[in-house]
């Protein structure tokens, strides 16, 4: 029934910026889509799962009403180290969840809450 995750999407006041931010941490092409009323969405694609940026809405899609995502790591330190001096905040561990895996979560600078999972 359940196979895999293609698609996550994060709302945002600027999904352009948060794109462009993505894009440029984990060196990826940034793609966009402009609807006929302006509105931007824009996506990395990274190994097999888009992370798209949606506009955020307080209706219909509030800040805050995504998941956690979390990207697994061969080296949870240096990847966290990456994204911290990428303009990431520390959120939440590093945990060790069990024997030989750790996770930790980090908050971008767009609020968006993302999560790594490694060694």
């Amino acid at each position: 029934m359940f196979t895999d995750v293609r698609l996550v999407m994060v709302f945002a006041d600027d999904p352009e910026v948060s794109a462009r931010w993505w894009g440029q941490v984990l060196d990826l092409p940034v793609k966009t889509d402009v609807s006929p009323t302006g509105a931007v969405y824009a996506w990395v694609q990274a190994g097999g799962v888009e992370l798209g940026f949606h506009p955020a809405d307080d209706e219909r899609n509030p800040r805050g009403g995504s998941p956690v995502v979390y990207w697994g790591v061969d080296d949870l330190d240096r990847a966290r180290d990456h994204l911290l001096a990428a303009g990431c905040e520390h959120h939440r561990g590093p945990l060790v969840i069990e024997p030989g895996r750790r996770i930790a979560q980090l908050r971008d600078p767009f609020g968006t809450v993302i999560g790594l999972e490694g060694p």
